[in-house]
């Protein structure tokens, strides 16, 4: 189990990219745990949980969570400064 948090918070976003594409492509077969406030850093993650004054308001993969109307994350996604940076 690798357990990230938030290991990207202080590097550019080209930086951040990179480290993502490492873990994705290094790790396979390794479970891991990240915690993020860069959206964009949780987009290739099969799940995602929102979490809310210490509740888990929602979870579910990060592109339909984005997409859903109403959800959580489509919020914080809208309201991110990532939702331009990523292509997703």
């Amino acid at each position: 189990m690798l357990v990230l948090d938030e290991a990207t918070a202080s590097v550019d976003l080209e930086t951040d990219a990179l480290i993502q594409a490492t873990l994705r492509t290094r790790l396979g077969g390794v479970s891991s745990l990240a915690i993020a406030h860069r959206l964009a850093t949780l987009m290739h993650c099969d799940r995602v949980v929102v979490m809310s004054e210490g509740r888990a308001v929602e979870q579910g993969p990060p592109l339909e969570l984005r997409d859903k109307a109403g959800s959580r994350f489509a919020e914080l996604w809208a309201a991110s400064a990532h939702s331009a940076e990523v292509g997703c």
